[in-house]
């Protein structure tokens, strides 16, 4: 089993930053590909980010391209998530995952570990 427990989360305005981490325990951090998703009220769980067991591949979804990135410290068994020029639209719970098999992945149905989740609020 994996167990993921994310931090960082909170209030900022629109334009602000916030750093998200995650971190992992239970299972070799590096044979893990992670992801970061988040879910508005009253929408799905979307993804958001991913990055391969290695951190050498990372994927975004487009509506945070070059705002947000997602690194990783398999040292520290930690994934990040940057968040830059944040919008009111970016408001959601975000969720940290894991795959236990595979590369890093946009579908969420490739993810078997998840975290409980960390509220982000963008005011305007």
């Amino acid at each position: 089993q994996v167990q993921l427990v994310e931090s960082g989360g909170g209030l900022v305005q629109a334009g602000g930053s916030l750093r998200l981490s995650c971190a992992a325990s239970g299972r070799t951090f590096s044979s893990l590909a992670m992801g970061w998703f988040r879910q508005a009220p009253g929408k799905e769980r979307e993804f958001v980010a991913t990055i391969s067991r290695s951190g050498g591949t990372t994927g975004y979804a487009d509506s945070v391209k070059g705002r947000f990135t997602i690194s990783r410290d398999n040292a520290k068994n930690t994934v990040d998530l940057q968040m830059n020029s944040l919008k009111p639209e970016d408001t959601a719970v975000y969720y940290c995952a894991a795959r236990g098999r595979g590369g890093s992945s946009l579908s969420i149905r490739e993810y078997n570990y998840w975290g409980q989740g960390a509220q982000v609020t963008v005011s305007l």
